[in-house]
């Protein structure tokens, strides 16, 4: 890694707009804009205070490329660590290019992928969980996603992580201040204050991993397959939701031969709904491909909406009945709306007919639920919006509670919690100091790999180049 270069790169998104902001970092990052910089002032950027704005030209020999405004970090005051320029410049792409173009020539080097949070990270701003959720900050496109990005990158999750590692770490040098004076029998860490500590560890530990089930979903968003029947308003109740003309619908049944997906936010949530072809018999090759997507896609799916003909359930419930235990018994992990939809076409008494029948179907069953909806209407469509958070845990959100939502640092506290259970079977075995301290040391290797106390080149090129450039 080139850390000692000055490196360059637009920091805002590609393109025109108003304005475009121009990062430089490195040690020489000063100097170099100050050799293509002219502030009104006259006053030279070198010579100026940390944390100031300059206004001022950017010259290309006697040729003023840009009205600027030059904001400057001097020291380890920035947010790589290290001397730091931001140009605020006019958002025109020629006007960008040429300013980059000019930096290239002055000494700068390009920026990779994440460059500007890899030296963050290596200059001790942050640690290496809260430099990838800058990246989970950046892509967050929902509230719930937001909010744990930023919990996660203001180090609450670093601070639980490093607790545990040092208190730990404490123990692990009396263990190991003991195998010095082997031939003296003594004993510097306190065997009932250990064990408390490894039941403090293991219960931490169980409540992260647990967590990451709600916490990845909310990051990624809740997959939902809608399901059901030909005709029996799929297409139309994905548009409803969405508010907006996305999928085909017509009087034809079999229209949809492929699975649609969109995305969209419920209370601060967000779901991806997935319009599927219609589950029947069929001699139709296409179609015929499209309902084995379907079920590939209940497979995926966290929610399935099962839709149904209202109408038809009404004439003949048995066959629905039947299908509705088949998907249940297929796949008995997923959540389950029933659906009952085109109540529209049904008085009053009738709906409260099915709405019975449905409730009989998903008696006592917290993954289960049955509405009745009109689609076409837009009727109970609130009532399935609210049902589907239900679905979803957000008390840990709403408390602002740590969640876990990066495999890796899901990976590293499965791997910690293995060493973690050793000890324990290693006090419960009384096992010596040195053979505990093997485990010891290997979970505090996996709490390190979480923080980035323990890293490679290698890692760090896998969690940076999913960055994009400029940040």
């Amino acid at each position: 890694m080139q850390i000692q270069d000055t490196i360059t790169a637009l920091a805002t998104a590609s393109g025109a707009g108003a304005i475009a902001i121009i990062r430089v970092s490195g040690e020489n990052s000063i100097a170099i804009v100050n050799s293509i910089f002219k502030a009104k002032s006259g006053k030279r950027l070198i010579d100026q205070d940390s944390h100031t704005l300059h206004l001022g030209n950017i010259y290309d020999n006697q040729r003023i490329i840009d009205e600027v405004l030059v904001s400057l970090f001097k020291g380890t005051r920035s947010y790589t660590g290290e001397p730091t320029v931001e140009i605020s410049c006019h958002g025109s792409p020629y006007i960008q290019q040429e300013i980059l173009q000019l930096l290239l020539r002055k000494g700068c080097r390009a920026a990779k992928a994440g460059e500007f949070t890899l030296r963050a990270f290596i200059n001790g701003k942050m640690d290496l969980s809260q430099a990838e959720a800058v990246a989970d900050l950046i892509a967050s496109d929902n509230a719930g996603a937001h909010q744990i990005a930023m919990q996660q990158m203001r180090g609450g999750f670093s601070a639980e992580i490093a607790g545990l590692r040092q208190e730990l770490l404490d123990f692990a040098s009396l263990i190991e201040l003991e195998l010095d004076f082997s031939e003296e029998d003594v004993e510097f860490a306190n065997r009932e204050h250990f064990q408390q500590l490894i039941t403090k560890i293991t219960r931490v530990l169980k409540r992260l991993i647990d967590s990451f089930a709600t916490g990845n979903v909310i990051k990624n968003g809740i997959p939902v397959a809608i399901v059901g029947e030909p005709n029996v308003g799929k297409s139309t109740l994905l548009n409803v939701l969405l508010n907006e003309e996305r999928a085909i619908v017509s009087e034809i049944a079999g229209t949809t031969r492929d699975t649609i997906e969109d995305e969209l936010s419920i209370g601060g949530i967000g779901f991806r709904f997935i319009d599927t072809a219609g589950i029947r018999e069929t001699v139709d090759v296409i179609e015929g491909l499209g309902i084995k997507k379907t079920f590939e896609k209940i497979g995926q799916a966290q929610v399935v909406l099962y839709l149904i003909n209202a109408e038809k359930f009404k004439k003949q419930a048995e066959p629905f009945k039947v299908e509705i235990e088949k998907i249940k018994n297929q796949f008995p992990g997923k959540s389950l709306v029933i659906v009952a939809n085109k109540i529209d076409f049904l008085s009053k008494k009738e709906q409260e007919k099915i709405k019975n029948e449905l409730g009989i179907l998903v008696k006592n069953n917290e993954k289960s639920a049955a509405l009745l909806i009109s689609a076409k209407t837009g009727a109970g469509v609130d009532g399935l919006k609210e049902q589907l958070l239900q679905f979803i845990n957000t008390g840990a959100l709403r408390n602002n509670e740590t969640l876990v939502t990066n495999s890796r640092h899901y990976d590293a506290l499965l791997k910690a919690l293995e060493e973690i259970e050793k000890i324990q079977e290693g006090i419960n075995a009384g096992l010596t100091g040195d053979l505990l301290a093997i485990d010891i040391r290997e979970a505090l290797y996996h709490f390190g790999e979480i923080t980035g106390q323990v890293t490679n080149d290698e890692l760090l090129g896998n969690i940076f180049a999913n960055f994009c450039i400029g940040k």
